[in-house]
């Protein structure tokens, strides 16, 4: 047997080559070496698998909560607002407000503001059973918050799971063609 033929056999090299002309990579601790081939496949299947789960959590952040507090439609929290039988609040994002508008008649407050209760609790003269329809882009924040505030007190929180932007729940603001006004906020 040659140098070069003993070397090949000899599995104490981390990438010596295996029976099938592949390389070998030795796991350490006395551990068969696998081939590179069955290590790469294992690390997609893992790396795959970290992908479909971290695609379900993104997909479960994005489904609204569910609860049996009233909902609206857009056009009803519309007809409601215009007819000052609610308030409604868009609580999305200035991002947002800027780049579809804000529906008429609705008060923004960003929900991540950290005196959200207390710009709540000054729209509704702090009266917390005022009737207070909340609407964000898609439904699932507005029924966190709808959530939230019915926790925290308010009595009388509706939640409009279409969005603006639309949802399962329907085709939303903008889709409806209700009436948007463009934000004249700061920032």
């Amino acid at each position: 047997m040659s140098h070069s033929q003993s070397k090949r056999s000899d599995n104490s090299n981390p990438q010596s080559e295996g029976g099938d002309g592949n390389p070998q990579i030795a796991s350490g601790a006395g551990d068969p070496a696998i081939s590179r081939r069955r290590f790469l496949r294992a690390g997609a299947v893992l790396g795959g698998l970290a992908v479909v789960s971290g695609g379900g959590y993104v997909w479960w952040r994005r489904q609204p909560p569910d609860h049996d507090l009233p909902r609206l439609t857009v056009e009803e929290a519309f007809a409601k607002a215009k007819a000052e039988e609610l308030i409604l609040v868009d609580i999305r994002t200035p991002r947002e407000w800027r780049a579809s508008g804000v529906p008429v008649g609705s008060h923004q407050i960003d929900m991540r503001r950290e005196d959200f209760l207390a710009a709540l609790d000054q729209v509704t003269g702090g009266n917390r059973s005022a009737a207070l329809a909340l609407i964000c882009a898609r439904g699932v924040r507005s029924a966190r918050v709808t959530l939230a505030l019915d926790a925290a007190g308010y009595s009388n929180v509706i939640d409009v799971p279409e969005g603006m932007l639309g949802s399962a729940a329907g085709p939303g603001w903008l889709r409806s063609n209700l009436p948007v006004a463009r934000w004249k906020g700061q920032g």
